[in-house]
C-alpha cells in the first residue's frame, strides 16, 4: 500500500539553503574569469591570491585554490556556522595541496589583518549592509590596506528603475523555483530589505531562506567613496547586449555611459 502523501516530507523540509544558493545565485567559475583576466589585464601580471570578503560558504575562495597549481586564497565571514558549512562541504574537497593555500577566518572585515594580496572581492552586493557613508569609506579603505601595492578591489553593483520597487522576482530551475523578494524601499534613505525565498514542485516553501537589510548605494556614491578611500582610479564595467536576444551577453567592458534598463548588474574594479 503506497504511503500516505501527509507522511511525505516536503521537499522544503529536505532542501539545504546553502546549496540552493550557490545553485541559483553564485557562479564562481564566471567570476572568477572576469576578476583573473581584468587583473591580468590592468597590471600585467597573472593574478595569484584573493581575499574573499563575506565569504559565506567558501565556495568562489575554494574553486579558485582548485583552479591553479600557484592560486591562494583567504576567506572572511563573521558567521562561524556558514564558515563550518563551507569548510563541511567544499574544503573537504580540496587535495592537501590545494587546502594548504586557502584559509578561512571567523573575523570583521572592518577589523580583520591578513597578508597582502592581488585582489579583494566583496561580490553579491556584500558591502551595501554599510549604510552610511562613513562607515563604507571604512570598509574601502580596510580593504585597501589589505592589497599589494599594484592589488585591486573588485566589487559588483546592481540598480536600474525596478531596483526602487517593491516586487518578487521567479527563477525557475529543475528542481526549485528562486525567488528575490524586494520586501521594501525607502526613498528618502535608500534602506532596502530583500529576501530571497524557494518554492518547491511539491507546493512547500522555504521562506526567509536569506535575509538582507541594506542601502541601495548608486555608481557614482560608490566611485566617490572609493577615491576618497584612496584608491588611484575606479572603472565600472558594464555588461554587453545579446544584438538577438536584446539580454546582456555576459562580457563586461570599462564603460562611461550605461543603458538606462529596468534591472542591471556590472562590476566595479578600483587600483589601489
Amino acid at each position: 500500500m503506497s504511503r500516505n502523501r501527509t507522511n511525505r516530507v516536503a521537499m522544503a523540509e529536505q532542501a539545504d539553503r546553502h546549496e540552493l544558493y550557490e545553485d541559483s545565485v553564485q557562479d564562481p567559475e564566471s567570476e572568477l574569469e572576469f576578476v583573473s583576466e581584468t587583473f591580468e589585464t590592468l597590471t600585467g601580471r597573472p593574478l595569484r591570491s584573493i581575499r574573499e570578503d563575506f565569504c559565506g560558504t567558501a565556495n568562489t575562495a575554494c574553486h579558485w585554490v582548485r583552479s591553479g597549481p600557484d592560486h591562494s586564497a583567504i576567506g572572511v565571514d563573521l558567521d562561524g556556522d556558514v564558515l563550518e558549512w563551507g569548510r563541511g562541504h567544499h574544503l573537504v574537497e580540496l587535495n592537501a595541496d590545494q587546502a594548504k593555500r586557502i584559509r578561512l577566518l571567523q573575523d570583521n572585515v572592518m577589523t580583520v589583518s591578513t597578508e597582502p594580496v592581488d585582489a579583494v572581492l566583496a561580490m553579491n552586493f556584500s558591502y551595501y549592509l554599510f549604510t552610511n557613508r562613513e562607515l563604507l569609506r571604512a570598509y574601502f579603505e580596510r580593504a585597501r590596506e589589505a592589497l599589494v601595492d599594484d592589488g585591486l578591489l573588485f566589487l559588483d553593483a546592481f540598480g536600474g528603475y525596478d531596483a526602487h520597487r517593491e516586487l518578487e522576482e521567479r527563477t525557475e530551475y529543475d528542481d526549485f523555483t528562486y525567488v528575490w523578494d524586494q520586501a521594501s524601499f525607502d526613498p528618502i534613505h535608500h534602506h532596502m530589505t530583500c529576501l530571497i525565498h524557494f518554492e518547491f514542485p511539491d507546493g512547500s516553501e522555504m521562506k526567509r531562506a536569506f535575509e538582507y537589510y541594506w542601502r541601495l548605494w548608486t555608481l557614482p556614491e560608490i566611485r566617490e567613496l572609493l577615491i576618497e578611500a584612496g584608491y588611484s582610479d575606479v572603472s565600472v564595467y558594464w555588461e554587453g547586449t545579446d544584438e538577438d536576444t536584446g539580454e546582456g551577453n555576459g562580457i563586461y567592458e570599462p564603460a562611461e555611459v550605461g543603458d538606462a534598463d529596468a534591472g542591471w548588474i556590472c562590476y566595479l574594479v578600483a587600483r589601489k
